[in-house]
């Protein structure tokens, strides 16, 4: 049996938020394919303190300028490059590690480099680091020169959807050899699905991390549209205390932080409710939603890479004012509070089977 080293980032902290969902995924499909026991997990970044990173700054900020992203440093390269002799296949889990295929080339790895890219980097790391951000130029210059490798040095890149592939393209001249849509491990299958309507006052929850596209999408929710509908807001996920200050003036909206297990919350809110507008790649969040069979309003990116029929699964809004009708109307008349063809759509194509049978083109 072939065994691959599998390249991973780890983010610190016990809650793992829509990158690291995907990773998972993406290991949980490959330890099917090959075996729990072929598979072996090496760490990019390990749980460090404020303290411990201070008095790292300086090295990282070098690490940085030389193409390193950050927690990977040319040591830890020389190790991989060691270790990666006895595997048939290495899998770099982010593009953002394209160094890792290149140096691996330059020292004639006999094996398979394979590149999974979550997202376009360079666009999402644009999107993420205020213009204002003195370091803002070195990051983007980073992640950038690391999709490059990563295109010009792995043997096969999968990427999530048509956007993305075309950003590559035009980016860094090559076309992904396998489009893999974002996936999410089935942990809802049941004999019986909940039964119920949509209450007259919706309660809408609102999941993610505290990061800027979640937060400016949701702020700009709260001050534009949530003034004029009638419903509850639930803000749920990790860091998202930080948004209180921001909120604390609404009494229909309830901040949950860093709860251990979002089940409950997605199962009781009546829509989903997804006001992004920026970003790379898949929302992951939209996936688990059509997971748990529930009703999405959302916008375009949103939706970005998903073959639905929005209006089967809730409503498609651009503006202040779409969202202010389609949630009256959803007031005015109730649903059913799971939605069926959500659940559907999920199985047939957004479940780890599906990309079980695309990997399987890959690794043999």
């Amino acid at each position: 049996m072939n065994r691959l080293l599998f390249i991973r980032y780890r983010k610190s902290g016990a809650i793992d938020a829509g990158g690291e969902q995907g990773t998972n995924a993406n290991y949980h499909v490959l330890t099917e394919l090959l075996g729990e026991e072929n598979v072996t997990t090496y760490y990019i970044h390990e749980s460090q303190s404020k303290t411990q990173l201070l008095f790292r700054i300086f090295p990282i900020l070098i690490h940085f300028l030389k193409g390193y992203y950050y927690g990977l440093s040319p040591q830890k390269v020389a190790q991989i490059v060691q270790l990666a002799e006895e595997y048939d296949y290495v899998f770099i889990d982010r593009s953002i590690f394209g160094v890792i295929a290149k140096e691996l080339k330059k020292k004639s790895y006999k094996g398979k480099i394979i590149t999974f890219f979550h997202n376009v980097e360079s666009v999402y790391f644009a999107a993420k680091i205020g213009r204002w951000k003195p370091w803002r130029s070195i990051v983007v210059r980073c992640v950038t020169q690391n999709d490059q490798q990563a295109c010009d040095y792995s043997d096969v890149i999968i990427a999530l959807n048509k956007r993305d592939q075309e950003e590559i393209e035009k980016r860094h001249h090559r076309t992904p050899d396998i489009l893999s849509p974002v996936v999410f491990k089935d942990v809802y299958k049941r004999d019986t699905y909940p039964e119920g309507m949509t209450n007259k006052t919706p309660l809408c929850l609102f999941l993610g991390t505290y990061f800027p596209m979640n937060v400016r999408g949701i702020l700009w929710f709260v001050h534009q549209v949530l003034p004029h509908v009638n419903i509850r807001l639930q803000i749920v996920g990790k860091g998202m205390s930080a948004i209180i200050p921001k909120v604390k003036a609404y009494p229909n909206i309830e901040v949950l932080s860093d709860v251990p297990d979002l089940r409950p919350y997605i199962e009781q809110a009546d829509f989903m409710l997804l006001p992004i507008f920026e970003g790379s790649g898949m929302k992951v969040k939209t996936c688990e939603a059509l997971m748990y069979g529930k009703n999405i309003i959302g916008t375009a990116e949103a939706f970005e890479g998903y073959d639905v029929d929005v209006k089967q699964v809730g409503a498609l809004c651009h503006t202040k004012e779409e969202f202010i009708k389609a949630l009256q109307i959803f007031s005015q008349q109730p649903i059913p509070r799971f939605n069926p063809y959500s659940r559907q759509m999920f199985v047939e194509n957004y479940s780890e089977e599906e990309r079980k049978r695309r990997f399987g083109e890959v690794v043999k």
